[in-house]
């Protein structure tokens, strides 16, 4: 989808606008996978999926991947972001529906909801990167709701390119954003801590299956979308 020349031009005289399809991001994700049991979950984490479509489960568990990123200067905006993401099912097409997701840009945040049915909220974060570690901390209603501190181990060669497709639902109507990310997977030692009593207590004491970085990355973010 083409730009459009308006939108771009508001977005260059207010900050707080938010830039037109596609998003160009650059930055760092640090990717965790986890297996939790369904009947953990929150009772609306599935209300993001649109009509028809299920959520991957593994012998009654699903799969939940967390994401802290930290997009960098230089793309359409520049901002820090916790994720969490499912994969699901429609008419045997894997998809990819995120029920939660909190940003320090109220940009972002309102971008994502009007553009592709993401439900960002506002948060607060910290970051502390070394040459080997990264530390990051997000904070939402006044508690720490999560953190973890990462090592980096051996990066896989080459660049590496992955589809993202996300379905949605929010307030109503239905969206499907093709996107991509490319970038360079590392090995990742991770220990996560969540607030049992916060937004993402159903984690607190799990362990990873796996955990990864991608580097370098470059994200493309609402490439081809349908609305409904």
């Amino acid at each position: 989808m083409s730009p459009n020349p308006q939108r771009a031009l508001n977005y260059r005289r207010s900050r707080a606008a938010y830039p037109p399809e596609p998003w160009y991001l650059g930055g760092t994700l640090l990717v965790s996978v986890f297996l939790v049991p369904a009947r953990s979950l929150p009772g609306n984490f599935g209300d993001t999926l649109p009509p028809g479509y299920w959520m991957v489960r593994i012998a009654g568990r699903v799969i939940v991947g967390t994401a802290f990123v930290c997009y960098l200067p230089g793309g359409a905006m520049e901002y820090t972001e916790l994720l969490v993401v499912t994969p699901a099912l429609h008419r045997a097409r894997l998809r990819f529906t995120i029920p939660q997701i909190w940003v320090d840009s109220p940009a972002s945040r309102t971008g994502a909801r009007e553009l592709w049915g993401i439900p960002k909220h506002l948060a607060e974060f910290d970051r502390i990167e070394a040459h080997d570690t990264t530390s990051m901390a997000m904070r939402s209603h006044g508690s720490d709701s999560a953190h973890i501190a990462s090592t980096y181990g051996r990066t896989l060669p080459g660049m590496h390119q992955f589809a993202l497709p996300v379905a949605q639902r929010l307030a109503g109507r239905d969206f499907l954003s093709h996107n991509r990310i490319i970038g360079a997977i590392t090995r990742l030692t991770t220990r996560w801590t969540f607030d049992a009593d916060g937004p993402l207590g159903y984690l607190a004491g799990r362990k990873p299956l796996v955990s990864f970085a991608l580097r370098n990355s470059s994200v493309i973010f609402g490439m081809r979308v349908r609305r409904s």
